[in-house]
């Protein structure tokens, strides 16, 4: 997976965005129009993170296949091989997906 090989500057994130479903579980297509845009995402490769005034490395908020919760505008867009995948920074994402 090439993606995993593109370390992230600083304190970005590199995501993958989860496609929502295109088939209900009984097995029946889905329209379009009834699909939407999932705000969720798995999180690819992480920066080292960024520093403060005194030079000290902040830590980053998530890891490599943390699911998370990302803000419905930003981030910017890359295209690795025929993969799609979204940078943001690390305070620009919302919050982290515990499993139960």
């Amino acid at each position: 997976m090439a993606a995993r090989r593109l370390v992230p500057l600083l304190d970005r994130v590199l995501v993958q965005r989860i496609e929502p479903p295109t088939k209900s579980i009984g097995g029946v297509l889905l329209p379009e129009s009834t699909q939407s845009k999932l705000n969720e995402g798995v999180v690819i490769s992480v920066g080292p993170g960024r520093r403060d005034k005194e030079g000290s490395l902040l830590p980053m908020g998530v890891k490599v296949d943390d699911k998370v919760m990302l803000p419905q505008y930003g981030g910017n867009e890359v295209t690795l091989g025929d993969e799609d995948y979204v940078l943001f920074r690390d305070e620009d994402i919302l919050g982290v997906l515990a499993d139960k």
